[in-house]
């Protein structure tokens, strides 16, 4: 039978359903904006459009910076009251917004899955993991906080598009339970119906949060600069990094910002690749649009035959196309490792650095075909890119020194300890990196020297959860590091010149166990 949208998945009909359940965030044409308690159809809407098949899906407003700027007052001024809040009261309030998440966790899911192109399990994960990860900070908090009093003012959120409810919503709540008021930026190129639907059902137990879109141009200076913010979160990439941190610079407010790094895999005397070639598979998921996903390869001349003998069935095996297509009615959602990257502009961002780099020496190892995805009869498929592998990308490509986003991965070949090191720290810092060695001191020694917030030995690393710290090292990160009680102390007020971890103009300081 042919490939068609399982029914009750349609755009349309999972729009509708939200709209139902929170009727006052949704208008016909356009999202609403969350400002002073009030969901608001102010300002002029651009039609968002889907990755999965190309097709309209709603207007999301862009405000202008007087606008922000309202918004902005208005949480200062619910800071102040809910700072004062008991700690008993913030606990029972956000989880009764986690309740009322989990209670439409599907929902949820579906809207990331046609916003921005997330499988249907991988949706679900990032919903599941952003409610599992509050609920433990719920149990945590009084404990992590001791002391500790909320900031001066409400917390800026600027996050990147691709884990609204893991990243961003997860990290509103623990600045909720810390006793800061909120605002986000909704992610211009995806997510916003999910996020707006979960911060309906947070403002409806009574949480300060706003949600605010539009240009970043526009409204960015508002969330960055003014002085009623106690603090900013930035997740992206260097380069708007560069121009935030920038902003930043004269007004000491507290920050935490994610950029990304060239996540590197180093292969050196190693032997287990049945059990690499698991990781390797796993690490395909969602196309490879996240922060910690591993693009590079850094492998010894001496196991590229048997790495590639390794690495070749797993690329060919995967299984990507439309994330909500099936053959009957009644059939499951779709396993897929990916579905399309966020955007055909995106999509032709990469092709063009693919070509760049066959041109300037790279070895074409493996090129994937649309026709091997799974897709519905004559849908767009501009957003989709089949998965590419690359040797030895000339030193002047784009994709030799920082992270595609995407199914393209690029094998550089070492002959040396030193060199091994070189090329894995290509990027003046990473998030995660890993190594691949059979002699575990050996990796332990070698690790010592990635420019990794985290290295695994065997094993790739990722954000974490719970307890677990995160940071970056070099240009990867800037501000306090988070994850755990880290989150809670970069978003509070502990004692006088209080040292915190993070990287900082004046100094760096790494928890001791991460």
């Amino acid at each position: 039978m042919s490939l068609h949208v399982k029914p009750g998945t349609e755009w349309a009909a999972v729009l509708g359903r939200a709209a139902g359940l929170t009727p006052e965030a949704f208008g016909t044409d356009r999202l609403h904006n969350l400002i002073d308690g009030t969901w608001r159809p102010n300002g002029d809407p651009e039609v968002l459009v889907s990755p999965v098949d190309g097709s309209k899906l709603i207007g999301l407003p862009r405000l202008s910076a007087g606008e922000a700027k309202h918004a902005v007052h208005a949480s200062a001024a619910a800071h102040a009251q809910w700072a004062t809040t008991p700690v008993a009261e913030r606990k029972a309030r956000v989880s009764a917004a986690v309740d009322a998440m989990v209670e439409h966790r599907e929902e949820l899911a579906l809207l990331l899955a046609w916003e921005i192109g997330k499988p249907w399990k991988l949706a679900c994960a990032d919903v599941d993991r952003a409610l599992d990860g509050v609920r433990w900070y719920v149990e945590e908090i009084e404990t992590m906080l001791g002391d500790r009093t909320p900031l001066s003012g409400p917390v800026s959120n600027i996050a990147s598009w691709n884990y609204p409810m893991s990243v961003l919503v997860h990290a509103e709540l623990v600045q909720l339970l810390a006793g800061n008021a909120v605002l986000a930026k909704t992610p211009s190129q995806g997510g916003a119906a999910c996020l707006t639907l979960a911060h309906a059902l947070m403002a409806r137990e009574g949480l300060p949060v706003s949600l605010l879109s539009g240009s970043g141009s526009e409204l960015s200076s508002v969330l960055v600069r003014s002085p009623e913010i106690g603090a900013l979160a930035f997740v992206g990439g260097r380069s708007n990094g560069g121009k935030v941190a920038a902003s930043l610079l004269d007004t000491g407010k507290r920050h935490m910002l994610e950029q990304e790094g060239l996540n590197a895999w180093g292969i050196w005397e190693f032997s287990d690749w049945e059990g690499l070639a698991a990781h390797l598979k796993k690490g395909f998921e969602y196309g490879k649009q996240r922060c910690t996903a591993y693009p590079r390869y850094v492998v010894q001349r001496e196991l590229v035959d048997r790495f590639l003998a390794m690495y070749l069935p797993v690329v060919s095996s995967l299984r990507f196309g439309h994330p909500l297509a099936v053959e009957r009615d009644g059939d499951e959602l779709p396993v897929l490792d990916f579905g399309p990257v966020i955007s055909a502009g995106k999509a032709d961002e990469l092709r063009r650095q693919v070509t760049d780099a066959l041109h300037r020496g790279a070895v074409p190892l493996y090129r994937g075909s649309l026709a091997d995805g799974r897709f519905i009869e004559g849908q767009d498929t501009s957003a989709y890119v089949a998965p590419v592998a690359m040797l030895a990308p000339g030193g002047a490509s784009t994709l030799m020194h920082a992270e595609p986003f995407g199914p393209i991965d690029t094998i550089v070949v070492v002959d040396s300890e030193a060199e091994l090191l070189a090329q894995m720290n290509a990027s003046n810092g990473a998030l995660v990196a890993s190594l691949a060695c059979d002699d575990e001191e050996k990796a332990r020694r070698l690790a010592r020297e990635v420019q990794a917030f985290k290295v695994g030995i065997n094993k790739p690393r990722s954000r974490g959860d719970r307890a677990e710290p995160f940071g970056g090292r070099g240009a990867s990160w800037l501000g306090c590091f988070v994850g755990g009680e880290l989150l809670v102390q970069a978003v509070t007020q502990g004692p006088e010149n209080e040292l915190l971890y993070g990287n900082f103009p004046g100094h760096s300081r790494y928890p001791a166990a991460i």
